[in-house]
């Protein structure tokens, strides 16, 4: 596993000049940025590098974008600090996996049950007041927050069927750091390693399975080939991910760049939620590589229920962490009385 690490890191940077240049790259840009993804090759190609060629068409040979994919430049738990240092100029990531020092960084990625439908992320952060908060936060801490969006599920891919609360006990499995804390009140191991170790690590018995993806991800990340089940029942409808850059790159930025920034960013965020909205329905359907399995909701709701629980220990942390999960509860409540579509049962 080492071995292939330094092997990954050393291809990768290697690799460096045909990833970073998603599109024609203008001769002598004026200025250069280096973002780096929390996704591996093949994920970005959906997540990210759209977004890439997009703006460096446009900015042509006033700005330019240096794409890497995880762990490329540093591994992803120390993106955050890479980034506030300005090591690295931007950033597209989840708080929680980043390692980010604020008061916020516990709702980032999977914070469990706030989410029932991708559509939920931009309504909470445009209506609610999330986006105040975030960009608040982060500009204590030296980092523009940009903006955020919605990318897939969260459910289980494992190497064993999971059909009842009871086959999670002892499972191994690579999942983000809150997810994990709370998915250990069911008996699961929670396991942090670099991304692109997990399929091989899921081939060596290191992982049991991931709670890390929906489907979609599942096949394009290759975790298909190596995992063989799939459970339907999720802990979040949606994974929150974030657009961020160093303070003082983007302050140096004139304002027609920090708003082509903004647009392809959020045209990024578009293109996110219809191809995940899309494969994760037609993979359950169509695809061939992994067996669907359920979960009661009968015996599901004691999962919730003890979501609702950990809501509760987070908001008793501090005032600003109250108030986000205030904003939460208010919403899901808004969602569950507005009935069908917004929430079902």
């Amino acid at each position: 596993m080492t071995t292939r690490r330094k092997f990954i890191t050393t291809a990768a940077i290697g690799a460096a000049a045909s990833l970073a240049a998603p599109a024609v790259r203008a001769q002598g840009a004026k200025i250069k940025w280096r973002l780096q993804t929390y996704a591996g090759p093949a994920l970005a190609e959906q997540v990210i590098v759209p977004m890439v060629k997009k703006f460096n068409a446009i900015a042509g040979d006033q700005m330019q974008i240096e794409l890497y994919t995880a762990d490329q430049l540093v591994p992803t738990g120390e993106l955050f600090r890479a980034m506030q240092k300005g090591t690295i100029d931007a950033v597209q990531s989840d708080d929680d996996s980043m390692a980010s020092p604020t008061e916020v960084t516990v709702f980032g990625g999977y914070f469990p049950f706030a989410l029932r439908y991708s559509l939920d992320v931009p309504v909470l952060f445009n209506q609610y007041g999330l986006d105040k908060i975030w960009k608040e936060e982060y500009a204590k801490v030296g980092v523009k927050h940009i903006s955020a969006g919605s990318w897939d599920p969260a459910n289980f891919a494992t190497k064993k069927p999971i059909r009842t609360l009871d086959d999670l006990k002892g499972l191994k499995i690579f999942t983000f750091p809150t997810a994990g804390r709370f998915l250990e009140r069911f008996g699961v191991i929670s396991v942090t390693i670099p991304w692109e170790d997990a399929e091989v690590a899921l081939q060596t018995g290191e992982l049991d399975g991931l709670a890390w993806s929906g489907i979609t991800e599942d096949y394009t990340s290759g975790w298909a080939d190596v995992t063989d089940y799939f459970l339907t029942n999720n802990i979040s409808g949606a994974w929150i991910g974030h657009f961020f850059a160093n303070m003082d790159r983007w302050n140096e930025l004139p304002d027609n760049l920090k708003t082509l920034l903004q647009v392809c960013m959020n045209d990024s965020h578009y293109h996110r939620q219809w191809w995940y909205w899309g494969g994760e329905a037609s993979l359950r359907v169509k695809g061939t590589k992994l067996k669907l399995t359920t979960i009661p909701d009968s015996e599901w709701g004691k999962v919730e229920a003890e979501a609702h629980k950990f809501w509760e220990e987070i908001a008793s942390q501090s005032p600003l962490k109250a108030k986000v999960v205030n904003i939460i509860k208010d919403y899901n409540a808004t969602m569950v009385k507005a009935g069908r579509p917004y929430r079902y049962g």
